[in-house]
């Protein structure tokens, strides 16, 4: 079955939220808050330790959620050849 626009467009606009991120990083909503406050901002605390690697593998879960979903559009709008 196709997929509609809205399904394509909720995919494609998704993103994690600070509490998903939070869990993943194994800290508290606030923590991840202040760690993306500009380093001048009184309430700015330091990242979690090892959070590169944690973002990184968000971030290739992401990429492959992503490539999925073009190649689901692709496929069901593929030039005809006569």
């Amino acid at each position: 079955m196709p997929m509609d626009f809205k399904k394509a467009t909720d995919e494609l606009l998704w993103s994690f939220s600070h509490t998903e991120l939070a869990k993943s990083l194994g800290v508290s909503v606030p923590s991840v808050r202040q760690a993306r406050l500009d380093v001048a901002a009184k309430a700015h605390r330091s990242p979690p330790e090892g959070w590169e690697l944690t973002i990184a593998r968000l971030a290739k879960q992401r990429a492959g959620a992503l490539l999925a979903l073009s190649k689901r559009l692709q496929r069901g709008k593929r030039p005809r050849r006569n």
